[in-house]
């Protein structure tokens, strides 16, 4: 990918991974519907698949409600047509397979389709342990 084109898309991806988290934070079910592709599959850090249906149900009808989704340390790496995000993310709410919180890694998984509209395709959240003290 071309330098120019290479930072013109990683502000489109910035831009869509901010509009991504306000969704959720505002419960927006029509935007998150928006960024998801159709085939989009989610992995919940409770190791849940979620369909983009399913994603978009939880959160029109409050199974996912998450109060606090401080993200960090976002890294955009772009292959051709698609593009994967990853960051670190504090996380607060409850979601369908119950009550969340904590730190958290995340990668979404982006694809530009023939159009040049980037749609999220796959969501993997993992929960960050910390190495056990010595005793």
């Amino acid at each position: 990918m071309p330098r120019a084109q290479k930072h013109e898309s990683r502000q489109v991806i910035d831009q869509l991974e901010d509009k991504w988290r306000n969704a959720i934070l505002k419960g927006d079910a029509q935007t998150l519907q928006s960024l998801l592709a159709d085939d989009y599959t989610g992995i919940t850090a409770f190791g849940t698949l979620q369909s983009k249906d399913e994603t978009v149900a939880n959160l029109r009808t409050g199974t996912l409600r998450i109060s606090t989704l401080d993200l960090s340390d976002r890294r955009v790496r772009f292959y051709g047509a698609t593009a994967l995000v990853t960051s670190a993310a504090l996380v607060e709410g409850v979601t369908a397979d119950g009550p969340v919180s904590g730190m958290f890694r995340y990668s979404h998984v982006y694809i530009r389709d023939p159009q040049g509209t980037w749609k999220i395709v796959n969501i993997e959240a993992s929960r960050v342990r910390h190495p056990r003290q010595p005793k």
